[in-house]
């Protein structure tokens, strides 16, 4: 059999539950699942719980159980290939087995090394019929969870970051002053990326130029991203912001003396000591740090000397930029990567999507290069919340 079009309006319909899983479900990735019998009806839905929790399948199994469905030649659609090593829970792939379905339609193989197509290769041994969603399907699934992904294959978050700026790409007055240059719906909006993302990245500056909580306030969330200071020779004071509000705090230096980190520590914040470049914090060591803490996507927000340091490092993937219609003459930059020997040096991004967020543009850009995670064009109401235009929740 190949796939029809009620397996496309299930997934689809499955990849908007997934989305649920924003701000919830960090480290695992965000999957959902509906269960329905082979003439439409949906019996169960289902979306992945908080880490050690039920996954997508066995809350879409426990529903249509609840509801009285007999699932004996019932299909699953999922956007994510089912689990097949037990971790935190038993596999998933077992209990599609153990209801009795007849099919399973699924949208992208799970990269992780212990699923990697077993999941798959289970059910089909176990009579299972086994199909593989189309291609737009599957990079939309991909691009879900895109940080997990990039952390399975490339051993590093996907690094996505995040800049307020005005029409002639002014941050900030020259004094550094900033607040606010975006609108109320652009903030909300921005607090929802770092709802999905595992980690909120600074730096030293911003932390002493406007002390932020770098917490997610603006829109309702399960969980607090990690947030993570680059601070090279330990000078942020343990009176910052960001130490007096719920959620763990890790500051990266290349300092080790254990008495200037025993006063933050006593505000609750790790403190790691990484390998130096130049002087500072080696960006690298320190992207392989947080995927070492199983951390998908980190969203920044530093001022333009971190910025520029990413951006030269060639690990910036994407930009979020939000553009207020005014303009401000002389300021700060979005990132201080000049001056460049010539035009052929500058670094490329490709525009994936733009929309009106209250007064305000917002503009998502991937660096060129990064074409294995193309954003797809589909046609959907929900799933992945930027497509259209809303706001991820």
């Amino acid at each position: 059999m190949s796939t029809t079009p009620l397996d496309r309006t299930r997934l689809l319909e499955a990849l908007a539950l997934a989305e649920t899983s924003f701000g919830l479900s960090e480290p695992n990735p965000r999957v959902g699942c509906i269960v329905g019998s082979p003439d439409g009806r949906v019996l169960g839905r289902g979306a992945t719980q908080q880490a050690g929790g039920p996954h997508a399948e066995v809350m879409a199994l426990r529903e249509a159980r609840a509801a009285g469905a007999d699932l004996r030649g019932a299909i699953a659609w999922v956007t994510l290939e089912p689990c097949a090593h037990h971790g935190r829970t038993p596999p998933c792939c077992d209990a599609l087995i153990a209801a009795g379905l007849s099919r399973v339609v699924v949208a992208i193989e799970d990269p992780f090394g212990q699923v990697a197509g077993d999941g798959i290769a289970r059910m089909r041994a176990a009579g299972v019929c086994v199909e593989m969603a189309e291609a737009e399907i599957a990079a939309a699934a991909r691009d879900l969870n895109i940080g997990f992904f990039s952390r399975v294959q490339r051993g590093r978050p996907w690094v996505r970051v995040k800049i307020a700026a005005s029409l002639d790409g002014r941050t900030a007055l020259p004094d550094g002053r900033s607040q606010w240059i975006t609108g109320p719906a652009a903030r909300a909006d921005g607090h929802a990326w770092r709802k999905r993302a595992g980690a909120v990245l600074t730096g030293l500056g911003t932390v002493l130029a406007d002390d932020p909580r770098l917490d997610v306030r603006l829109v309702p969330t399960a969980l607090q991203p990690l947030r993570v200071v680059v601070d090279s020779r330990l000078r942020i004071p343990p009176t910052a912001a960001l130490f007096a509000w719920p959620g763990a705090v890790l500051v990266a230096t290349t300092v080790d003396e254990p008495a200037r980190c025993a006063p933050l520590r006593d505000r609750g914040a790790e403190v790691v000591q990484l390998p130096a470049q130049a002087g500072r914090v080696d960006l690298q060591a320190l992207l392989a740090e947080l995927a070492r803490r199983e951390v998908n996507e980190l969203h920044v927000e530093a001022g333009p000397r971190l910025n520029a340091a990413l951006v030269n490092a060639g690990l910036v993937d994407e930009l979020l930029v939000y553009q207020a219609p005014t303009l401000i003459g002389a300021g700060r930059d979005m990132a201080a990567i000049g001056p460049l020997p010539d035009l052929g040096s500058a670094p490329r991004f490709v525009y994936r999507d733009v929309a009106l967020v209250g007064a305000d543009l917002r503009i998502l850009a991937r660096a060129a290069g990064r074409g294995e995670f193309a954003w797809p064009e589909l046609e959907r109401s929900q799933s992945v919340g930027i497509l259209d235009g809303k706001t991820p929740t």
